[in-house]
């Protein structure tokens, strides 16, 4: 007895014959031979033109010229809280212990951290704001040296996002998506501008140490991954402190001789597997080897800071020659674009205020203020701001009511996906520039709302690139960086 036929497709199985089936697919498996036969001499095509390193070092190019030339993103891990840094609300001050009305929260998802509150009491800031520069900007009293450069400034408190807890939040952030595994922004631009040195990486990753740690989250080489972008467009990572990269100095009695013997001759052997097999990550190891070399010489340059003028050193402040430090970090990060590195990524933790929030902003605050202030001021001086794109936020923003105990001196922010604050600063970015709004609560945006999305289409305008053209073939998609969804230039927030 025949199974019910529920749809045309059904019915297609049941009258399509063995004839007719090979009749319409006669073609099928030619093309297939065709398509492995043409992807194999692409593959053995690419392994034989010059020599590995300086195909790593070529690059898509960009759609249209760029205004930025290199991006320094600066990643507060934990999502700094908007109502007491950017999103100024005055009017909170009248609702201190009172509930938030449910007509705000509307049903909005909570964390297990706070799901079993009976209670959301509000928690206005306890600091005082002022008022900066022609825009007008207002910021936290924590925050004095970063007023000073309000009219260069571009905020965006009208961000948001889907995520809600850290691990799925970080990599949105990073790869335009909450499953690991794709690519990050770093190695997006790595692929897309390609290198402008020969002797550093084109995207290098810093992770800053907080002067006072209380409570981290997990920062892997997940965040900066290449995905499915070829291997030579991770991320490398920098201690920091000993060696910045483990194992780059020669072993006791080898010299750089012997050294380069042996690399010649490891090339030897990937260049024939290469030829051979055609797989790219052997072309990946050529050049991480090639480039390792290279970086004996010009990473201990890179990391002497003893050249440094002392007027330049007191930009940055009185953490600027601690290894590791915020400080320390955005002076490299300058050292780094001056040398041609494409991309910096530093990341700082200390920014998880569940608890507290009056101690660790003030902490958190003072590790950044001033560092920022002089990267600004140092790269301003040596005329790289203009090309260098400054990226400064966290995964997500903090609630308005209190995660556990209230008091006016002190309290607790949970996790708040629905609106945070950003801010962009050079490299074609509009100077001076307020955008978006939040409700009193700074708890649902009212005004020109900026998804991740929206985020990542205008850092790769500002890059050079149409986000929608901007792609690589995986798994017989054109992947990008955007996704299938929706997403838009934010043509204010451009120069």
């Amino acid at each position: 007895m025949n199974p019910p036929i529920r749809s045309p497709l059904d019915a297609l199985g049941l009258n399509l014959t063995r004839r007719r089936f090979f009749e319409q697919g006669s073609h099928l498996l030619g093309g297939a031979a065709l398509a492995s036969l043409a992807a194999q001499d692409a593959v053995r095509g690419a392994a034989s033109v010059g020599p590995a390193i300086d195909r790593v070092a070529s690059a898509i190019g960009p759609h249209f010229a760029p205004k930025a030339k290199h991006v320094i993103y600066l990643h507060m891990v934990g999502g700094p809280p908007q109502q007491d840094l950017f999103d100024y609300k005055p009017k909170m001050d009248d609702w201190y212990d009172k509930d938030l009305p449910e007509s705000i929260r509307n049903g909005q998802r909570l964390t297990t951290m706070t799901s079993g509150q009976t209670r959301f009491p509000i928690a206005p800031s306890k600091f005082k704001f002022v008022q900066h520069g022609e825009c007008g900007m207002w910021m936290s009293e924590l925050l004095p040296w970063t007023g000073k450069m309000a009219d260069e400034m571009c905020f965006i408190r009208s961000m948001h996002t889907e995520a809600i807890n850290h691990e799925p939040a970080i990599c949105y952030m990073q790869t335009g998506n909450q499953i690991v595994g794709r690519p990050c922004l770093g190695s997006w631009t790595s692929y897309g501008l390609g290198s402008l040195n020969s002797d550093l990486p084109t995207f290098v990753v810093l992770v800053a140490r907080s002067t006072k740690p209380e409570q981290a989250q997990a920062i892997g080489a997940r965040l900066w991954s290449s995905g499915f972008l070829p291997g030579e467009y991770a991320g490398v990572s920098f201690r920091s402190a000993g060696d910045p990269i483990l194992y780059i100095n020669n072993p006791p009695g080898v010299s750089d001789a012997v050294r380069r013997t042996t690399l010649d001759g490891l090339q030897a052997l990937n260049q024939r597997t290469l030829e051979q097999i055609g797989d790219p990550e052997t072309r990946t190891r050529i050049a991480q080897y090639e480039m390792a070399f290279r970086m004996q010489a010009s990473v201990p340059e890179l990391t002497n800071i003893a050249s440094e003028s002392a007027s330049t050193l007191a930009l940055y402040g009185d953490q600027v020659k601690d290894p590791g430090s915020f400080a320390n970090s955005v002076l490299m990060a300058r050292r780094m674009v001056e040398r041609g590195v494409r991309f910096v990524q530093i990341y700082l933790n200390h920014w998880d205020t569940h608890g507290n929030v009056v101690g660790r902003l003030t902490n958190g605050c003072k590790d950044i203020d001033q560092p920022c202030y002089g990267l600004m001021q140092d790269l301003k001086a040596r005329g790289l701001l203009d090309e260098t794109l400054i990226i400064w936020g966290g995964e997500f923003g903090r609630t308005v009511y209190s995660q556990g105990g209230l008091s006016k001196e002190n309290y607790g922010r949970d996790h708040h996906p629905r609106c945070f604050t950003m801010w962009m600063a050079g490299g074609g970015a509009k100077g001076g520039t307020i955008h978006g709004e939040t409700d009193d609560f700074s708890y649902n945006i009212v005004k020109d709302p900026v998804h991740i999305r929206d985020f990542h289409a205008t850092v790769m305008h500002l890059l050079g690139f149409d986000h929608e053209r901007f792609t690589y073939r995986h798994l017989g998609l054109d992947q990008r960086l955007t996704g299938v969804e929706h997403a838009r230039v934010v043509t204010d927030l451009l120069a």
